[in-house]
């Protein structure tokens, strides 16, 4: 990373240690935010290429909670799963897994295709007394307002898989593809902070063990959406949306909302898929009103 963060005054008042454990027979590294005796623990998961980094803008304005923060199986420093389909079925079973082992009856929060694993978790068994989905996948990729590029990024992952695998693999790390990516789901005129969220995607955007474990967990990021699961899911729930999300609409994320038997729903203005880096505190204050957070005092 070479661009300063805009919220790195907040983190580093936050205190991080770093951890590992054994879960489905590989090594799932993951960090913890926060003091270790904090009345509220979540469990945060990452999206799709992304790691545990991506969601520090959002618990710096967190630092009442303690939040663990894996980075996916095959993702960041996380080994994949040995001998396994890194598919949604997968995923969610080691989220059970990790969260009944480092964190058990924590809240859980997913963005993006981590709303997908979680809620497939949640709905499949995984106990928690709250859900929280932050630019939550609320209807099927291939049929959002980027449809079109979407398909274009199914013949990007096949080509990407089907490659000799240097080539492959050089062709799914490419910076010109990342780049292109990144510039099209920033919608902040700050240009600051589209320098931080190009150089977050520059960093930590092609950090995935090898193509094999992108390729799946990408069939199943837009082969799943949440609408399947939410009618299973009976805990009280947060969708944090954003209005101008080109991945699941605003009208597809209020009719998600009505899909669960307790949902709260919360619409940021003038932001897309990346709530994240772009309106973090807005986030975070609807986070820590759902789970009633009481803001400690500044110091």
């Amino acid at each position: 990373m070479t661009v300063p963060s805009p919220y790195a005054e907040r983190l580093r008042r936050l205190p991080v240690r770093r951890h590992e454990v054994s879960v489905r027979g590989g090594t799932t590294a993951y960090w913890e935010y926060g003091p270790a005796d904090a009345a509220t623990t979540i469990v945060a998961v990452h999206g799709f290429r992304g790691e545990h980094h991506g969601l520090e803008p959002v618990l710096a304005f967190l630092p009442e909670a303690r939040v663990i923060a894996p980075d996916l199986p095959g993702f960041g420093e996380s080994a994949p799963l040995p001998d396994r389909t890194h598919d949604l079925g997968e995923y969610a079973a080691w989220l059970r897994e990790f969260a009944a082992s480092v964190a058990p009856g924590a809240v859980i929060l997913g963005h993006s295709f981590g709303s997908i694993v979680t809620a497939g978790a949640v709905a499949g068994g995984l106990p928690t007394p709250r859900l929280i989905l932050i630019n939550p996948i609320g209807a099927p990729a291939l049929e959002g307002p980027k449809g079109l590029m979407t398909r274009l990024a199914v013949l990007y992952y096949a080509l990407g898989a089907r490659l000799p695998e240097r080539v492959g693999t050089a062709l799914l790390r490419n910076r010109l593809i990342v780049r292109v990516m990144s510039i099209a789901m920033a919608k902040t005129r700050d240009a600051g902070l589209r320098r931080f969220i190009h150089d977050q995607h520059d960093t930590y955007f092609s950090r995935f063990s090898d193509r094999d474990v992108l390729r799946d967990a990408f069939v199943a990021s837009v082969s799943h959406d949440v609408r399947e699961f939410a009618r299973d899911i009976d805990v009280p729930t947060l969708l944090v949306a954003a209005e101008r999300d080109d991945i699941t609409p605003i009208e597809a994320e209020r009719s998600l909302s009505a899909l669960f038997a307790d949902a709260t729903l919360v619409e940021i203005a003038h932001v897309g898929h990346l709530i994240h880096y772009e309106t973090p505190a807005e986030a975070a204050g609807a986070i820590r009103r759902f789970l009633r957070i009481r803001v400690a005092p500044s110091p």
